[in-house]
């Protein structure tokens, strides 16, 4: 029945190609209705591989001209108003428990620079899990405070804005910051809302915390000086740009913790100037890794239970919330592995369970509970990848860890070696290779998320043809930009002969290919 409704979508559609016959053959394409055709109908694996690179090259492409478009609007965008330094900064680094690392010194010159220059900052700060990120977006929003100024960061999840909020609500009280910190999210109440957005719009509130509720409509700034984006890859250039809209002349800085090799992401981030924290802080021990298959299981569990009884906290990811939610067998579930554990581990052992199925409340509550020490056992999926930061955690067990992607797995990992105590991380395979899959063994002797990324961009080949999801990397339909990293490099190239105006494409095609493609990523 589908196959019948696509084949008469594809008679009846006009399918023009905005793409001039010289450049398909210069850049190996074949046509786009030709392509449309056969990934639905392949003939051959051919066919596939030749339709699959048409349409990635095309989702790169409106990609790319997109952020070049927004880096020279961006481009001599002059700030009427430049931020001062403020001795403020200076004295919360000096009071820190902590000695900056010399990476974070360094960009931190560059940020204070920048917002501190006539020009509007567009930065990158890219960085491995663990290297510091979060003390330097709260230094730049403290010079937004200390120039009675507004200045607001976004989080992908309620569960790490919330972290956020409490974290700089604790810096402001401990070091008497002159920060004025809100937290806006789209599960606070009705009356919740709107008290915050009386007081953002009044100026009394002068760092936003919040998720995508920040780019919301009935969100007026009073004097919005500069966007922070945590975890950048979860929002596109347009989200990013309708916050920046929220004021005249705001600067943006966005932040990543997953690592992509230099060579693609000077394509991917041509809109921005990137810094790299490079440097890890010196008292963090580094994780200890093993690869082991099922067989490992009963040494697992006691080595969990054993952590557990030395005062410290695991957790254990499974890739699926309920059983058959995929076809393949074998596949750990949360919510059977949950009562799996605790049947198997000493009965004083407190195990929760946390999904992204739950509501926003429900997940915040389980991770207050753990933060604070009151569950010992954290089954989880993937939800918890991003920023989550529990110092006690010392374990993080990854079932069927064969099913996620390297970046993603690496997210995970930087989950545990938070605090001062060793920290082990166990990646166990549901398909029985163990230390054979070679994937795994990258990650079992490195915690280098960029020598990682490089490692994978080497590993995947023209034969994976729909790659295995990366969560965490840009969320594009069909393209991978470790295995169509070659694509990549074509699209940002063709991208940029469009804009310096060196190759002209057909108008009308061209604005009709613009308006269809899928621009989540965007």
């Amino acid at each position: 029945m589908i196959s019948k409704c696509v084949r008469q979508a594809l008679e009846e559609l006009e399918l023009p190609d905005y793409l001039p016959e010289e450049i398909r053959s210069r850049y190996r394409l074949i046509g786009f209705r030709e392509a449309m055709e056969k990934i639905h109908f392949p003939g051959s694996q051919e066919d596939v591989v030749m339709a699959r690179r048409r349409l990635v090259f095309d989702e790169f492409l409106a990609f790319l001209i997109q952020i070049k478009r927004q880096k020279k609007e961006n481009a001599g965008l002059l700030i009427d108003r430049p931020l001062q330094p403020t001795e403020d900064t200076d004295r919360l680094i000096a009071a820190l428990p902590y000695q900056l690392t010399g990476a974070q010194q360094r960009v931190w010159k560059q940020i204070e620079a920048d917002l501190t220059g006539h020009m509007a900052m567009n930065r990158l700060v890219q960085g491995d899990v663990g290297s510091g990120k979060t003390i330097l977006a709260f230094l730049a929003l403290l010079v937004c405070s200390a120039n009675s100024r507004q200045g607001c960061l976004m989080a992908p999840t309620e569960v790490l804005a919330v972290q956020h909020f409490e974290a700089l609500t604790e810096m402001t009280e401990k070091y008497g910051l002159c920060t004025k910190p809100i937290l806006l999210t789209g599960s606070m109440t009705s009356k919740q809302k709107k008290e915050a957005y009386a007081r953002i719009k009044s100026g009394d509130a002068d760092v936003i915390i919040g998720t995508h509720a920040l780019i919301q409509d009935k969100v007026e700034y009073r004097d919005l000086a500069l966007v922070v984006t945590d975890e950048q890859h979860r929002f596109g250039v347009r989200q990013r740009e309708c916050l920046a809209n929220k004021g005249e002349g705001v600067h943006v800085l966005v932040m990543s913790a997953t690592p992509i090799p230099r060579t693609l992401a000077i394509v991917l981030y041509g809109d921005l100037e990137v810094s790299v924290l490079d440097e890890m802080p010196k008292n963090r021990l580094p994780i200890k890794n093993c690869v082991v298959d099922p067989s490992f299981r009963k040494k697992a569990y006691a080595f969990l239970e054993a952590q557990v009884e030395a005062g410290h906290q695991v957790y254990v990811i499974c890739p699926m919330v309920e059983a058959g939610e995929d076809s393949a067998d074998g596949l750990e579930n949360v919510t059977d592995y949950t009562e799996k554990l605790k049947a198997a581990l000493n009965s004083s052992i407190r195990v929760a369970a946390m999904h992204g199925k739950m509501k926003a409340a429900q997940k915040q509550e389980i991770m207050d509970a753990f933060g604070a020490g009151q569950i010992d056992v954290l089954v989880s999926t993937t939800v918890i990848e991003v920023g989550i930061n529990v110092p006690n955690a010392t374990v993080m067990l990854v079932e069927n860890a064969e099913r996620f992607g390297l970046a993603q797995l690496h997210q995970l990992r930087g989950r545990v070696g938070r605090g001062h105590a060793q920290s082990f991380c166990i990646f166990m395979t549901g398909d029985g290779s163990g230390a054979k899959n070679k994937r795994l063994d990258v990650l079992n002797h490195s915690n280098d998320g960029f020598f990682i990324a490089n490692e994978d961009l080497k590993l995947r080949g023209p034969g994976d043809l729909f790659g295995i999801r990366q969560s965490g990397d840009l969320d594009f339909g069909l393209g991978d930009i470790y295995q169509d990293s070659d694509v990549l490099m074509l699209a940002g190239e063709l991208a940029d002969q469009v804009l310096s105006g060196d190759v002209v494409l057909p108008e009308k095609e061209f604005g009709l290919f613009e308006k269809s493609i899928d621009y989540r990523t965007i």
